[in-house]
């Protein structure tokens, strides 16, 4: 089996795979998200994760806000059921902080440690840009966190260019680099590429660890083939996703006639070009509610597209704007 390198996360001296396990789908049934994503059972969460770890995975995202808390403590147990040790992991975990004030980042912070012990918070973030405070406190909170060992790294989420270059310059007052801002980027969602958030994070080397990468199940191809899925998702899901089908049809045929050409799936094709077309930059987090789908996204490193199926792919989803 073809070996998967590892790419350093931002400037810090942490390994990750390309594609990583994002967590959210662990908090299904749980406040808001139950409008968002269906429940996933305990037993079927711990096969996901191990799945994940097995097939050459190292890197889980979560949050204190993915069911208050419940993701983080579904993910420490489904690490402890596949036998994996502190530090064979990188945890990556996010505060929330609407209508906070940064001095509330330590409480969550110990509250996030507590509920994912015995594995470290490797990555912190915060979650959007919505504190009461300014984000040079925010960055100083995090630095502290650092230098106290409570976190090993720093990163951002949803945060604009401007924001994440203000963010960087804060941190590199007290010698730690932004690791990475987390922002929603797939095929259908390009705009880091044209507002300048894309370019000033290879320019600080920052990581861009992209959300939602499959498009909530469009750029998989399966609900182009099978429409009646959408009846079994949640109403605000579905609402959000019946539009997409028709606008990309000619986008989901050329991934299918690719995917056939490397013996891969849609999901496959559509992981390797959003990690790979943009150089090292770009990292992955893509959901899973069940062990298949976690198999098949690790697949996607294992996936190498020429340069000419990426430019292809790219141009086709331009002509969806």
């Amino acid at each position: 089996m073809q070996d998967i390198v590892k790419r350093r996360l931002g400037k810090t001296d942490i390994e990750v795979t390309p594609i990583g396990l994002g967590a959210m789908e662990f908090a299904g049934g749980k406040g808001f998200f139950k409008f968002m994503l269906g429940p996933v059972e305990p037993d079927t969460q711990d096969e996901v994760v191990k799945v994940a770890l097995e097939s050459g995975m190292n890197l889980i995202d979560t949050a204190e806000i993915y069911g208050s808390g419940y993701s983080e403590c579904a993910v420490t147990r489904a690490l402890q059921a596949a036998g994996t040790s502190p530090g064979d992991v990188v945890i990556s975990t996010k505060w929330f902080p609407m209508m906070k004030r940064a001095k509330s980042m330590r409480k969550s912070a110990e509250k996030s440690s507590q509920r994912l012990e015995p594995y470290p918070i490797d990555l912190y973030l915060v979650h959007m840009p919505l504190s009461v405070s300014s984000i040079e406190t925010q960055m100083d909170e995090m630095a502290d966190l650092v230098e106290s060992g409570k976190i090993r790294a720093v990163g951002v989420s949803n945060f604009s260019n401007d924001r994440m270059i203000k963010a960087h310059e804060a941190l590199a007052e007290r010698g730690i680099p932004l690791a990475a801002n987390q922002v929603n980027f797939s095929l259908l969602r390009r705009g880091i590429e044209f507002n300048g958030t894309l370019e000033t994070a290879k320019e600080l080397g920052v990581t861009i660890m992209a959300y939602t990468p499959l498009g909530q199940g469009v750029l998989t191809g399966k609900l182009h083939s099978n429409p009646e899925l959408l009846k079994v998702m949640p109403r605000m899901r579905r609402n959000r996703l019946r539009g997409g089908l028709k606008k990309t049809q000619s986008l989901v045929e050329t991934l299918e006639t690719i995917a056939s050409e490397h013996d891969a799936t849609v999901a496959q094709i559509t992981l390797s070009w959003t990690i790979n077309y943009h150089g090292d930059t770009v990292i992955a987090i893509p959901g899973a509610s069940k062990s298949y789908q976690a198999e098949q996204n690790a697949g996607a490193m294992r996936v190498s597209l020429s340069s000419e199926q990426m430019e292809t792919i790219s141009s086709l989803s331009l002509d969806l704007k």
